[in-house]
């Protein structure tokens, strides 16, 4: 297993990089990497790994809907609230209908089959939504309305009551939903349907809750972690745990479970939720490659040939009648303009996850067009997952209107870079040592800044040498320039795009500021980012503003 494990992450990693510099989705590259590493090329991924696909596959949904959980925005949703739940199912309603109404002329399928194709191609993808949702909230798209967090929380209701209408229709067609019988009253499984839906989703909500609040118990009161993977081991074990019993013990939703976990670990401790949403942005990076590999691994392409031409006809006709008339019902009253509501077809598109799990269990059950099921959802994860992913980040500058972000709902954009602003005096030495506490910290990068028309080079030298010594491990750059100091350094700052100015502050005598203004107060004063004034008597003393 593990020659197979480390050609899964080397390729699959190098796999997704190039396609996104090809300009397509990364996971575009990882699911070509599985097909051509798989058993029907390749094949030089063992029987081993391609038999643990099924919960390799589980653990890395569950960290995308914790993901997707720790970034629900509360405030957002309140607003949008409606919205979000006519999302979780009209949409899929919509989409399902019409495709078993499509599936009935053009596959000669029966009513209950042609639905349950529906109840699988119309399940959402949430491999594919979350981190694309996740991804436009850190930069600020649509997050003054709620849009993002609504499609999170509309997609996550609509798979719970798609997997729920296809475990009735695969019951029904296998002969084993008999109905629940209550003395001479027999109640069907249709009759049943409602109330399974509302236990579910209710379960499922309160499942979420008490764990969530069991986690801060242990991690916050308790004390029972120390370190922040800690947190996130103890974190992704119970959440783990949440989707696998739930297929222990099905009276609950278990991915509604794990994304309420994170919903409520927010709001129960906001600075706990901070540490699990970098712990969970890490896993996803290793999480991401084996789910797509292994998904392009175990792809059926040999089936696609039947069904390629009525099969595209047929997730045309879902997407863009059937779910774009439940999009337009589920944002009638809403304050949503046109274009909002436009970018819900590239938004909600993506289908792969639910497809990939369910699309071989008629087939394997035996049941009539099992073949053609899977055919149609492995043509549907091949057309719609790139295409969603790649036209959500796309279309969103052109649809959605940029908000202001939230910091405590999203994880770090990109990596903090600091200029330290010196002069060649033992006070740049401190400066530097601030510097490089601070990008230790944050796996940041340092800019140093030294201002001087006419620099001694003795004096550089001696400068690099300090450099070198205390940023030995961290990445920096040095850059030499003339000019009036205070505005050069302001300027620099914000060509830069630095995230905070470290500068040292001048031992003075009181009466000093009567005749001039320090460098370092001038920068404070003028500097729209912030400042972090190094003290001469401290060096990890500081003040900022």
């Amino acid at each position: 297993m593990l020659p197979s494990t480390l050609w899964i992450l080397l390729m699959g990693f190098f796999g997704g990089q190039l396609a996104r510099r090809l300009g397509a989705p990364p996971l575009l590259g990882m699911i070509l990497i599985g097909i051509l590493t798989g058993p029907q090329i390749g094949n030089v991924i063992s029987a081993e790994v391609l038999d643990a696909a099924d919960g390799l596959r589980t653990m890395a949904v569950t960290i995308i809907l914790m993901k997707a959980g720790l970034g629900l925005d509360r405030e957002k949703l309140k607003r949008q609230g409606s919205v979000a739940l006519r999302l979780g199912v009209l949409p899929a309603l919509c989409e399902t209908l019409v495709v078993g109404a499509v599936a009935l002329f053009l596959f000669d399928f029966d009513v209950p089959t042609a639905l349950l194709l529906g109840c699988i191609l119309a399940a959402e993808s949430p491999a594919v939504i979350v981190p694309g949702m996740l991804r436009l909230k850190s930069l600020g798209w649509g997050v003054d309305k709620g849009i993002t967090d609504a499609i999170l929380t509309g997609s996550a209701l609509s798979d719970v009551l798609l997997l729920l209408l296809f475990s009735l229709l695969l019951g029904f067609l296998s002969q084993e939903g008999g109905g629940l019988n209550l003395g001479d009253i027999t109640i069907s499984p249709l009759q049943l349907l409602p109330l399974e839906i509302f236990l579910r989703i209710g379960l499922g909500l309160g499942v979420g809750y008490l764990a969530a609040r069991l986690l801060v118990s242990l991690s916050v009161k308790q004390n029972w972690t120390q370190k922040s993977v800690q947190d996130v081991l103890i974190g992704a074990g119970l959440a783990l745990f949440l989707t696998i019993f739930d297929q222990v013990l099905p009276i609950y939703s278990g991915y509604l479970a794990v994304m309420s976990l994170g919903f409520f670990l927010v709001q129960f401790d906001a600075p706990l939720g901070r540490r699990l949403r970098g712990g969970f942005d890490a896993l996803w990076t290793v999480a991401e490659i084996f789910l797509f590999v292994l998904l392009g691994a175990t792809l059926q392409l040999e089936v696609l040939g039947d069904v390629l031409l009525p099969g595209l006809a047929l997730l045309a006709l879902g997407l863009l009648v059937g779910r774009s008339l439940g999009w337009y019902l589920s944002t009638l009253g809403s304050d949503w303009t046109w274009k909002e509501r436009v970018f819900l077809l590239p938004g909600n598109m993506a289908k792969a996850t639910v497809q990939a799990a369910v699309g071989a269990i008629p087939l394997a059950q035996g049941l009539a067009g099992g073949e053609e099921i899977l055919a149609l959802a492995v043509l549907s994860i091949l057309v719609t997952a790139p295409l969603g992913a790649w036209s959500t980040q796309q279309f969103a500058p052109l649809l959605l209107e940029k908000g202001v972000i939230d910091p405590t709902q999203v994880g770090a954009v990109g990596q903090l870079r600091f200029l330290a602003a010196v002069d060649t005096f033992p006070m740049a030495e401190r400066v530097l040592t601030k510097a490089a506490d601070l990008a230790r910290r944050s796996d940041g990068e340092v800019l140093i800044l030294h201002v001087s028309d006419r620099p001694d080079e003795e004096e550089l030298t001696h400068l690099r040498e300090v450099i070198q010594r205390r940023l030995l491990d961290i990445r920096h750059e040095v850059c030499i320039c003339p000019g009036v100091v205070p505005e050069t350094i302001v300027e620099m700052a914000r060509s830069q795009a630095v995230s905070d100015i470290i500068i040292g502050q001048p031992r003075h005598r009181p009466w000093d500021n009567l005749l001039n203004d320090s460098i370092s107060q001038t920068v404070l004063e003028t500097s729209p980012i912030p400042v972090i004034l190094v003290k001469p008597e401290e060096v990890t003393g500081s003040e900022t503003g």
